[in-house]
């Protein structure tokens, strides 16, 4: 029994010994491939890294160049027989419209952090990150800036607040970016990915109704920038400032207001403006032009939206697949007669809209990449479409006397509407070219 209970006892041994080499393989081949895991984990992908000049040196450049192609289309604005057209973050494109069947590309104006612009008289204004420059473009083929404003767009002023100075001598700012393919490790990669003070920029962090006036020129619904008589307003995410521009020259800021945040757009309509967020519709009443005054207010749903105004009506361009949030996507059409309490008289579905523009009773909307869409408008309520211009990615639009010019992803297209049943395409400044 003895000698049974051995060899039994030694089988068992065995067999435990057995599997707790088998168990240690195990773990020691999970902690091995870990490792190698680990180790081999690799992540590819584009870096930017900025390319810096003095601000002085910036500003000794900001004047207009000879032509550059156009890249990237971004805000729209006209002033008589010119087109101006921001490139966002790198300048404006002037485009002499003498002949729309046959737009010229006449010169390039640098300014680096440009998104928004306007023209008064013989001066245009427009933001360089946090300033304000004025120019004179009395020379379209010849335009020089004349007066900085310093730090008066505060929601973009990265490069005053990260330096500490004010001196434009030592003040650096970021005026290119040279593309690099980079191999790392994750964990290098994941130390990078949304740190704010390191020296690169991942690559996919990098995107980004006429309003008619005395002697102003004519901007898109996606402004952030309006002119009203002799005022300039502007707004950025969470402010509104009033600049007294009645000597075109030398525009004076007056007066900033706080607002709730997640503004986009501003459009300007006999003494009101019409403030376009996130979130809704402000309305502000400036009979006292330096002193804004919120005069009515309407909520919806979380979305971008374009403003314009005629009349008795406002029009709101909802959309989603945008920063702002939402999915929706629908033109509204509010009774802005009693303009301390809107009212949402009609909506209607749509596919991606951007801006809009209104000529008389006909409607334009940039429907995305659904094209130009055009309403008849002569029953705000009850608005019928008329003709739908597919092929092109659409983004802003103004429409005047019979000719609709639209910003789109490819160029700068323009349509003849007189006679509204033949919409004729009259030209195309393509990007690129």
């Amino acid at each position: 029994m003895n000698a049974v209970s051995d060899i039994s006892n030694n089988c068992c041994m065995k067999k435990q010994l057995q599997l707790l080499v088998k168990l240690s393989l195990v773990v020691a081949g999970i902690l091995f491939f870990t490792g190698c895991f680990k180790d081999s984990c690799l992540k590819t992908y584009t870096i930017y890294r900025p390319v810096y000049k003095s601000l002085s040196e910036v500003r000794a450049n900001m004047k207009s160049f000879t032509p550059e192609n156009i890249r990237q289309t971004g805000k729209l604005f006209t002033k008589g027989n010119y087109i101006f057209i921001s490139e966002p973050e790198k300048g404006i494109h002037v485009i002499d419209n003498s002949n729309p069947s046959n737009p010229k590309n006449i010169s390039f104006i640098a300014v680096p952090g440009n998104e928004d612009l306007a023209v008064r008289g013989n001066y245009l204004y427009a933001d360089s990150y946090s300033d304000m420059v004025v120019f004179d473009i009395s020379n379209p083929s010849r335009i020089s800036a004349t007066k900085f404003l310093n730090n008066v767009f505060t929601d973009r002023n990265s490069y005053y607040y990260y330096g500490g100075s004010t001196n434009p001598d030592s003040i650096r700012v970021v005026v290119d970016y040279i593309a690099k393919d980079t191999t790392t490790s994750c964990d290098i990669y994941n130390s990078w990915y949304g740190c704010a003070s390191c020296p690169v920029t991942l690559g996919f962090a990098l995107s980004t109704a006429a309003s008619k006036n005395n002697g102003n020129g004519t901007g898109g619904s996606m402004a952030r920038f309006a002119l009203l008589n002799s005022y300039l307003y502007t707004v950025g995410y969470n402010t509104l400032a009033s600049f007294d521009v009645t000597d075109a020259s030398t525009p004076s800021i007056k007066n900033t207001i706080n607002l709730s945040g997640s503004i986009e757009t501003i459009y300007p309509f006999r003494d009101k403006l019409f403030l376009g967020s996130t979130s809704g519709m402000f309305v502000y009443d400036v009979s006292s032009p330096s002193s804004p005054v919120l005069a009515g207010s309407l909520s919806h749903v979380r979305s971008c939206d374009p403003i314009i105004a005629d009349g008795d009506f406002a029009y709101v361009t909802l959309r989603d697949g945008t920063r702002c949030g939402g999915y929706t996507n629908q033109l509204d059409i509010l009774n802005v007669t009693n303009i301390n309490s809107p009212l949402l008289v009609s909506s209607y579905k749509m596919t991606n809209p951007h801006g809009l523009a209104k000529d008389g009773n006909w409607l334009f909307i940039c429907d995305g990449k659904d094209g130009l869409r055009i309403y008849d408008n002569s029953l705000p309520t009850n608005i019928t479409e008329i003709k739908q211009i597919k092929g092109m990615e659409t983004y802003d639009v103004i429409a005047s006397g019979g000719n609709v010019l639209v910003v789109a992803t490819d160029g700068l297209y323009q349509f003849n509407y007189s006679d509204i049943k033949n919409i004729q395409q009259v030209s195309k400044l393509p990007v690129g070219k």
